[in-house]
């Protein structure tokens, strides 16, 4: 099938104007695996739960779906595009509605009130921007988006809703050790800090496309995983793992992968 949803549709389709500054204090970077802003997305008394949408649910996603759960809100809708992540899921939340597609999730909107994103990153943007403008709370996972461009459009977004609670989760910033050392910095117990070097020991980056074609797996939708992206056929060096974080149609190498956790520690 060809794909609706694309990225050309979704700069046009986008409200902010190219070129508008970033903005969206709301979309902090610091959590512990669910936003810190949760009293804010009570409902009419702080005692209701809320009830939580999961659109990537395998993996990374799978973590933060315990962490929900275990601060006792309800998991009611889980979405995911390979079937062993989504089934392996609704054993431990039998209940919720499952979904391979999250666009037919947004389409059952009533049932939530809010949303955790875990997904690749080149779908970031395209799963969150529809929660907010349902007036949905979202939490997703670092980076924000995958191109800057996208970033914001999501953050105005966000701006236009302040009631509600964003947050971007980079997963570490949130770790004892990460607060104990910028305590350690702004305290001045090391001196005025000039400089700063940043650098990871991994490089996603370089060659070109993997040449040939693989069956798809039976569990993955393939269609559904690429998304936004340029269609292409599957093949191992994709997935699964993350693999594709070195192809620009799907990631950005290790800036934004491993460089969003490091940079962000002197930022």
């Amino acid at each position: 099938m060809p794909h609706r949803f694309t990225r050309r549709s979704f700069l046009r389709h986008a409200t902010l104007a190219a070129g508008a500054a970033m903005g969206g204090a709301s979309l902090s970077g610091a959590g512990p695996g669910w936003w810190t802003a949760r009293a804010a997305a009570a409902s009419s008394s702080p005692n209701e739960k809320l009830n939580v949408a999961i659109i990537g649910a395998g993996g990374r996603g799978a973590s933060n779906t315990g962490d929900v759960a275990r601060l006792g809100e309800n998991i009611v809708a889980l979405c995911d595009v390979d079937s062993n992540s989504l089934t392996a899921a609704s054993k431990k939340f039998p209940q919720a509605r499952t979904y391979q597609d999250f666009r037919r999730l947004y389409d059952d909107g009533k049932v939530f009130d809010a949303v955790v994103v875990s997904t690749t990153e080149h779908t970031h943007a395209f799963a969150t921007l529809p929660a907010l403008r349902l007036g949905k709370h979202v939490y997703c996972e670092k980076p924000l988006a995958h191109a800057v461009y996208e970033a914001r459009v999501v953050a105005e977004e966000a701006k236009k809703r302040p009631k509600l609670a964003t947050q971007m989760g980079t997963q570490i910033h949130a770790g004892e050790n990460y607060r104990r050392v910028v305590e350690l910095v702004q305290s001045g117990a090391i001196g005025p800090v000039r400089e700063c070097h940043v650098w990871v020991s991994r490089g996603w980056g370089g060659g070109g496309r993997p040449q040939g074609e693989h069956p798809v797996p039976p569990n993955l939708n393939w269609d559904l995983w690429l998304g936004p992206a340029p269609h292409r056929p599957y093949h191992g060096d994709y997935l699964p793992g993350p693999k594709w974080y070195k192809y620009w149609d799907l990631g950005g190498g290790a800036l934004p992968h491993l460089g969003s956790h490091w940079n962000d520690l002197p930022f």
